[in-house]
Order: C-alpha cells, then structure tokens, then sequence
C-alpha cells in the first residue's frame, strides 16, 4: 500500500482522538516557541519537545488505517 492510498483509508476511532492530542500538543508547543516575550530557556525547551511530540503522534495516527493486509507475509 503506497502512502497516497494509506491516507486516503479510513483511520479508526482511537486513532482520530490521538491525532488531535498531537495536534493540540504541537499548537501549545508553537506558542510557546513563538512567544513574543522572553521565556526561560527550560520552558523554550519542553516547547519545542511538545511540538516535535505532537508532530510525530499527528502523523503516525493519520497513517493508520483499518485495513488488514491480506498478504501479511509478502
């Protein structure tokens, strides 16, 4: 399955709500990094780890899908 088609499946349930977790954690992670006052280097660096978090979470659960490979060993 090329990823084209891999997105286009649908993506289940528990997935669709760990998507948005990740997306909610990369907003808040954005706004921390695009802060226009000067924050403590600390709380720049839990900003960028939660927008790198949200993005990989966002990603992997959009790529899953419910589809079963019928050719698992192949």
């Amino acid at each position: 399955m090329n990823i084209i088609k891999r997105v286009k499946t649908p993506t289940p349930k528990f997935f669709k709500v760990l998507r948005n977790i990740g997306l909610a954690l990369a907003a808040v992670g954005g706004t921390i990094l695009a802060a226009p006052i000067a924050l403590p280097v600390l709380i720049t660096t839990v900003g960028g780890y939660l927008a790198v978090a949200g993005g990989v979470l966002s990603a992997v659960s959009q790529l899953t899908t419910t589809e079963e490979r019928s050719n698992a060993g192949k």
